[in-house]
C-alpha cells in the first residue's frame, strides 16, 4: 500500500511534464491521471484504518492518509475530471492540461500532508500552478488576476513560514502535533497563511475577484478544490488539537456570515458564486468533524454552478430576468441550487443535517442565519425564467462535465442516508422556504451596492496585518 501511494502521488508530476513530450495525449494523459485519484480517494473513504509514511523522522515530516483525506482526494478528482470533460473540445493546448494534472497532483499532496514544511512545499506550487492557469488566456485583465494571486499568497506563504519554523524551534519537529506547544506567534502566524490562502474571514477577500474573472474551467477549480487546501490543514489541527478547535470554529461562523452576507445583495452571478465559496468554507470549518463530507458536496456543487454560469446569456441577474434560459441549462441550475440550499435527494441536504448536528451551541444561531442566507442567495436563480433558446452552443463536453458533477451529488446521499427523518427533513425545508420568501419580498426588491473598498490589492495586506492582530489576541484568549 505504501508503494502504491507513493506512486500515486508521483504519477501527476512525471505525466504533467510527459504531456510536452505527446502533446497530442494531453487530455488522455490528464483524464487517467484523474481516474486513478478518483479511485484512490474512494478506496480512502472507505477504509478505516489510517496510512502512515514517514518521510524524514528527524523533522517529523510525515504523510497521513485516511478518510478525511479520502473526501478530498475524491472531490479533487472528481472536479478536475468534470473540467477535463469540460474542455476536452476546447482549443486548450498542452500547457493547459499540463498545469492543470500538476496542480491537480499539488492539490492532492496538501491532502495527505500532516507536517507544516510539505504543505508550505505543496501550497506553493500550487500558487504557481494556479497562476499560470488564471494568465492562461495572456490578456492584460488576467495575468494583473493572476499576478495579485501570486503577491497575495506569497506574503501570507511568509508569515506560514516564520510561523513553521517558530514550531521547529520550541519541538524540533514540524509536525501538526507541535502547535500544542508551540508560542502564541507561532501559531498566529500559521492560522493567518492558511486563513488568507483558503479565503476566509475578511483576509480572504482576495477569492471574489480571482474566481469571477478568472476563466469558466479555472474558476470551478479555483472554487472546487484550488481554495480547499488552505483549510484542510486547519481542520486536521481542530481535529488533533483541543485548543485549536474553537479558533477554527470561529472563523468557520464568522466566514459564513460574511461571505453569504455579500451574496445575498450581488448582482453578477460569478462575484455571487465567488462569495459564497466563501460562505461554504466557512460551513466546512464550523464543523471540522464533518468537514470532508461538507467540502465534498461544496466541490461538486460548486464546480457545476461556475460551469453554468460561464455559459447563461449575461453575468448580470437583472439581464437575465429579461432574457429567458435555455430550459436545459435552467434544470442543471436548479439541480444544483437545491443541493446548495439543502434540498433532500441532494446530498447537500445530508451534509447540511450532519454539520448543524456537529454544531456546539454558541454556533447555533449564526450558522442558522448562514443557512438562511444561503436559500436567499440561490433564489436568485431557482427564479430565473426559462425557455429560452440558447445562443451559445454546447458541446456534448459540456453536458458530460455537468451529468459527471450532478450525477455526483445524488450519489453522495449514500454517505449520510441516516439524515432522512421527518424530523431532519422539515427544518431544511422550512429554512429554504423562508429563504425563498425572503428573496420575492424583500431582496428581489432591494438594489443595495456593498463597497469593494476591502477587495483593492493595497488594503489586502493591511487587513493582513488586523487578521494577525485578532490571532494574536484569540490565542492568548
Amino acid at each position: 500500500m505504501n508503494t502504491m501511494t507513493i506512486a500515486w502521488i508521483a504519477l501527476p508530476f512525471f505525466v504533467g511534464f510527459s504531456i510536452y513530450l505527446l502533446p497530442k495525449l494531453d487530455r488522455y494523459l490528464a483524464l487517467g491521471v484523474v481516474i486513478i485519484s478518483l479511485g484512490y480517494g474512494l478506496q480512502r473513504i472507505f477504509d478505516p484504518s489510517p496510512l502512515k509514511l514517514e518521510l524524514l523522522d528527524s523533522f517529523s515530516v510525515t504523510l497521513v492518509v485516511d478518510s478525511l483525506s479520502g473526501y478530498f482526494i475524491f472531490t479533487n478528482a472528481i472536479v478536475t475530471m468534470a473540467v477535463i470533460c469540460y474542455c476536452w473540445h476546447s482549443n486548450k493546448t498542452a500547457f493547459f492540461y499540463a498545469q492543470a494534472i500538476i496542480l491537480h497532483g499539488s492539490v492532492n499532496s496538501v491532502f495527505i500532508c500532516a507536517d507544516f514544511i510539505s504543505v508550505y512545499v505543496a501550497l506553493e506550487v500550487i500558487s504557481v500552478a494556479t497562476f499560470l492557469l488564471i494568465a492562461y488566456p495572456r490578456n492584460d485583465r488576467l495575468i494583473w488576476v493572476g499576478l495579485r494571486y501570486l503577491f497575495v499568497s506569497n506574503t501570507a506563504m511568509l508569515f506560514y513560514l516564520i510561523g513553521a519554523v517558530l514550531v521547529y524551534q520550541a519541538n524540533n519537529s514540524f509536525a501538526f502535533a507541535g502547535l500544542a506547544n508551540a508560542p502564541t506567534e507561532a501559531i498566529a502566524l500559521i492560522f493567518l497563511g492558511l486563513l488568507t490562502k483558503g479565503g476566509i474571514f475578511v483576509s480572504g477577500l482576495w477569492l471574489p475577484l480571482t474566481h469571477s474573472e478568472s476563466e469558466t474551467p479555472v474558476s470551478a477549480l479555483l472554487s472546487g478544490v484550488v481554495v480547499k487546501t488552505g483549510i484542510f490543514p486547519l481542520v486536521r489541527c481542530a481535529l488533533m488539537l483541543e485548543g485549536i478547535d474553537p479558533i477554527v470554529r470561529i472563523f468557520g461562523v464568522a466566514t459564513a456570515l460574511l461571505g453569504v452576507g455579500y451574496a445575498v445583495f450581488e448582482k453578477d452571478t460569478k462575484r455571487m458564486l465567488a462569495f459564497h465559496t466563501v460562505s461554504q468554507l466557512g460551513f466546512v470549518l464550523a464543523a471540522p468533524e464533518v468537514g470532508g463530507f461538507y467540502a465534498l458536496t461544496h466541490g461538486l456543487v460548486k464546480a457545476a454552478l461556475f460551469l453554468i454560469a460561464g455559459n447563461l446569456p449575461s453575468r448580470n441577474f437583472k439581464e437575465l430576468h429579461n432574457q429567458p434560459i435555455y430550459t436545459p441549462m435552467w434544470i442543471s441550475l436548479v439541480i444544483a441550487s437545491f443541493s446548495i440550499s439543502g434540498f433532500p435527494l441532494l446530498s447537500g441536504f445530508g451534509a447540511k443535517v450532519l454539520t448543524m448536528k456537529n454544531l456546539l451551541p454558541w454556533q447555533i444561531i449564526g450558522m442558522n442565519l448562514a443557512a438562511g442566507g444561503t436559500a436567499i442567495s440561490f433564489a436568485k436563480f431557482i427564479f430565473l425564467p426559462y425557455g429560452g433558446a440558447q445562443k451559445k452552443e454546447l458541446k456534448p463536453s459540456f453536458w458530460l462535465a455537468i451529468i459527471l458533477l450532478l450525477g455526483g451529488l445524488f450519489a453522495a446521499n449514500v454517505v449520510y442516508y441516516e439524515a432522512y427523518t421527518l424530523a431532519n427533513t422539515i427544518k431544511p425545508l422550512a429554512t429554504i422556504a423562508l429563504g425563498w420568501l425572503a428573496y420575492l419580498v424583500i431582496f428581489r426588491r432591494i438594489s443595495l451596492k456593498l463597497p469593494r473598498v476591502v477587495e483593492k490589492f493595497e488594503h489586502l495586506i493591511g487587513v493582513m496585518s488586523l487578521v494577525l492582530t485578532l490571532l494574536f489576541w484569540m490565542v492568548l484568549a
